[in-house]
């Protein structure tokens, strides 16, 4: 069963037999704020018509030292898979077994190079500002981990927070300790208006 984790908690990531996770999915995901005559769409989808279309996006800052140093290790639509190939961004696919989740991330921990130490979640809306936008208009967002292999979800961190005003989203990160990796629910909002400025953070 899924451990449900408050904000700052930090959980090894194992099988539930105790096994270290090799194969984990991060899946990303919120609801509409209702439509006008209680319509609802998915949080990727469009929230409104015409020009008001949300288009958020999930991604992922591949660290070495904990610290975010070359633009080549950010996985996200513009670029869907890590160099190394531990790292996969499944863009708007909504298919497998992750439903609910918007966006999922496939990762390889086994196959992920021994200099990489911490993967850091985010999401950021893109032109919020221009489009008057934030995370204000979202509820029900979260994020989860699953184990891939058997697609047991081991731990979800649901983001319930007031992100009024807030243009990104600092979901979580995994990130390794020792000789095991952790998960850290963070679930910050800030008011970077995309991922140059929010991989300043990191950085």
């Amino acid at each position: 069963m899924a451990v449900n984790l408050q904000k700052g908690q930090k959980v090894s990531l194992k099988k539930s037999d105790g096994r270290k996770l090799s194969h984990l999915m991060v899946g990303l995901g919120w609801d509409s704020v209702k439509q006008s005559g209680g319509e609802k769409k998915g949080f990727f989808g469009s929230l409104f018509s015409g020009t008001n279309d949300i288009d958020c996006d999930a991604s992922v800052f591949v660290c070495q030292g904990g610290k975010f140093v070359d633009k080549s290790d950010l996985v996200y639509f513009g670029n869907l898979k890590h160099k190394s190939g531990a790292i996969k961004h499944m863009g708007d696919n909504l298919t497998g077994d992750g439903e609910g989740d918007d966006e999922q991330i496939f990762v390889e921990l086994d196959q992920l190079p021994a200099q990489y130490d911490k993967l850091i979640f985010v999401v950021n809306i893109y032109k919020a500002v221009e489009r008057k936008q934030h995370f204000g208009m979202i509820k029900n967002a979260f994020i989860r981990i699953v184990d891939s292999d058997n697609h047991e979800e081991l731990c979800r961190f649901n983001l319930s927070d007031d992100y009024t005003d807030m243009l990104s989203m600092i979901a979580g990160e995994v990130y390794r300790y020792k000789d095991e990796w952790k998960f850290n629910a963070i679930g910050s909002g800030t008011k970077d208006t995309g991922l140059s400025t929010l991989s300043m953070k990191f950085s």
